[in-house]
């Protein structure tokens, strides 16, 4: 997007319109009325002689006058063919330029004065580069950036970039110079009549070379700190190429970047990426922590840009170098509008963070895909085990509102009840099948994120009926057991109480909550998929921050639990702890958002509310129970349960649909590969729907 260029002024004393029509006819004999020929004479008539300010305003006039879009037919040579708008400007201008001397001659101490005046350290050694203030600190000073105002800082080299391209879309723009016209524009412009101390291009060389220096210090800095050096194990400190990274940018800096110098340089830059490749792959090892992640893409940019200025400086001067100079330009461009984006740093950086959580979680889920008839049956019967302490989780839950607690211990009873058996559940080894869709999803994302293509997708096309079947078998088997269990715990308090657990108007309060459309069942069964989702992100978290403080290894050395249990007593533990910190922070999780939703949705006044398909079910059981065997035939009850099968439908879709994108996304799959695995799944299961339900008969 180019600046709105402004009007031409009247004409000045002494400039009259002969000398236009002249210029015109000089520079554009095929077009002399273009009003492009007439808006550069008045621009270079009008160069000012004195003032910063007034320079960069006639510099930010040219640089409209060059991305003006319209078309500039009949401006370039009679023996030269039509080109773009931007070339035949820029042509234009070189024309000119070179042929006037009265013209030139005032450009050029306006691009040497503006040049001394100004630094390029902060822009080549700080734009697109993380300020190291750590992911939460940058986030932060983005904003201010962003709300607050900020004073000019006219002196520097970053700030003029933004005031001439102020949109994204200008580093397209840059992109499309031709380097050879900007070469011999750039060669016009270093002598003259009124020689500096030194030429623009040296200014700009020299701030090249200092802002290698600058990065240089802030990359081993970070670098050679102690948990990158930990994840790095293979490099002893002594052999780190962060440590020669500085002496070797010195040499650069005394020898004025000399190319064998820049070549050495490149060597140490490759082998520091190398360590950031080493580090990055360990990360699932050893855990991860947005900070640190963020500074291993510090160190990433900082290594990519002191490559990219040392292809500039040891690029030959000429179109060679100015080549080199444009696709620095434009991605500095680019990273600099970047750099006031809150949401680009919380992307980049929540990217990675996401891929090790979602692969956390997907170790887990490895576990609730069955692959032989055995493993199958398995799944069947702890699936069994969870209905059955699902069932008095429900009648518990409903007993909870019999009693007369005020909101908070109602809903820290709730919270209570549904942790404690969720926790059961983890300790007996049952299965819920709400709680495998998140773990699933992300082990596909997984298996979708590694490898080739086509080996990749023959695998895929073998796990998704292995998910499938494994958990419509925990939902059947949890739904076997809670209705004979629900039935049996309705009954034993009939006997001890003399009632059942519900009375008629209880009983017909939960009917109508699960009917599918007189009610908010699909909307809050559909929150409850959200909440199953977030409590798998917590798992994973959890497991990732015990991993990236070392908790498993400090239980195993710690000095009172080993002088208690004894050495492989304490390693004991640290193995029980490890293998179980995810599930316990996703069992304590997904219980705390179940209990406090519909407390805290009361306290602000929103009818919130759960649906979860195995609870639903287990308090419609215990209704039934209530109301009579032939209340269960009539239209409200049948209704109710085509709720529970709508809210067993909503739950596992929301929950694995989430998770999966997640998991996409952390892993960068394009969106062809996937839409190609659904066509291989659909033809999958028309062929063979019973690999989808059912286990293999062997």
């Amino acid at each position: 997007m180019s600046v709105p260029l402004p009007q031409p002024a009247p004409l000045r004393e002494g400039r009259s319109s002969r000398e236009v029509d002249a210029f015109c006819v000089q520079f554009a004999p095929r077009a002399p009325g273009h009003p492009a020929v007439r808006d550069l004479q008045q621009l270079l008539a009008e160069v000012p002689s004195e003032g910063l300010e007034a320079r960069l305003e006639w510099v930010e006039r040219c640089v409209a006058w060059l991305q003006d879009p319209k078309p500039a037919l009949g401006l370039m040579e009679p023996a030269e063919p039509e080109a773009p708008a931007v070339v035949t400007r820029l042509a234009l201008l070189l024309r000119v330029l070179e042929t006037r001397a009265s013209a030139r001659e005032p450009v050029a101490v306006l691009v040497r004065e503006v040049m001394a005046a100004t630094s390029g350290l902060k822009l080549f050694s700080q734009v697109g580069l993380p300020a190291g203030l750590g992911f939460f600190g940058e986030v932060s000073d983005r904003l201010a950036r962003r709300l607050l105002p900020t004073p000019p800082e006219d002196h520097q080299l970053s700030e003029l970039l933004l005031r001439l391209f102020p949109v994204p879309q200008d580093a397209s723009w840059l992109e499309s110079l031709p380097p050879e016209l900007l070469a011999r524009l750039s060669a016009l412009v270093q002598g003259g009549t009124q020689p500096p101390v030194r030429a623009p291009a040296q200014m700009v060389r020299a701030s090249l070379v200092d802002a290698l220096g600058l990065l240089a210090v802030q990359a081993a800095a970070l670098g050679l700190a102690e948990d990158v050096r930990e994840r790095c194990p293979e490099v002893s400190f002594r052999a780190s190429p962060f440590l020669k990274l500085r002496r070797v940018c010195e040499g650069v800096l005394a020898r004025d970047a000399a190319p064998d110098s820049l070549r050495e340089l490149g060597d140490v830059v490759a082998e520091c990426h190398q360590v950031v490749a080493i580090v990055t792959s360990h990360l699932e090892q050893y855990g991860v922590s947005v900070d640190l992640v963020y500074r291993l893409e510090r160190i990433r940019r900082s290594l990519e840009r002191m490559e990219a200025i040392a292809r500039i400086l040891g690029a030959a001067p000429g179109e060679a170098r100015w080549r080199e100079s444009l696709v620095l330009l434009a991605d500095l461009l680019r990273r600099a509008h970047a750099d006031r984006s809150v949401l680009a740093v919380v992307a980049s950086n929540a990217r990675l963070l996401a891929r090790k959580v979602i692969e956390r979680a997907g170790h887990s889920g490895e576990h609730d895909i069955t692959t032989t008839r055995a493993e199958y049956h398995r799944l069947v019967h702890s699936a069994a085990g969870g209905g059955l302490i699902t069932a008095f989780t429900a009648g518990l839950m409903l007993y909870a509102t019999t009693l007369a607690l005020a909101p908070f211990f109602y809903g820290l009873v709730l919270a209570g009840t549904y942790v404690g058996s969720f926790l059961l559940m983890q300790v007996t080894g049952s299965t819920l099948a709400t709680q495998q869709p998140s773990k699933t999803a992300a082990t596909l994302g997984s298996a979708i994120g590694q490898g080739g293509t086509t080996g990749r997708l023959s695998h895929l096309v073998e796990l998704i009926p292995r998910i499938t079947r494994s958990q419509l078998a925990t939902a059947v088997g949890n739904m076997c057991t809670v209705l004979p269990a629900a039935v049996g715990l309705s009954m034993a308090f009939a006997w001890w109480k003399g009632h059942p657990l519900l009375d008629t108007a209880q009983a017909h309060y939960v009917v109508d909550a699960l009917h599918p459309w007189r009610s908010g069942t699909v909307f809050y069964a559909a929150l409850t998929g959200v909440l199953l989702w977030l409590s798998s992100l917590v798992a994973g978290w959890l497991e990732n921050w015990a991993v990236y403080r070392q908790i498993p290894e400090a239980l195993a050395h710690h000095r009172v639990l080993r002088r208690t249990l004894g050495d492989a007593g304490a390693g004991k533990l640290a193995s029980v702890f490890s293998h179980n910190i995810a599930a316990l922070g996703g069992n304590v999780s997904i219980g705390v958002l179940l209990a406090l939703l519909p407390v805290v949705g009361n306290f602000f006044g929103l009818p919130l509310d759960v649906r979860h398909v195995t609870l639903s079910f287990g308090q419609l059981c215990l209704a039934g129970y209530a109301l009579g065997p032939t209340a269960v035939l009539r239209p409200d009850f049948l209704a109710a349960l085509a709720g529970i099968g709508l809210t067993l439908a909503i739950n596992f879709g929301v929950s694995f649909s989430l998770a999966l994108g997640v998991a996409l996304r952390a892993r960068d799959v394009p969106r062809a590969e996937v839409l190609r695995l659904v066509r291989l799944m659909s033809v999958r299961f028309l062929r063979d729907p019973r690999a989808f339900l059912l286990p293999p008969r062997v």
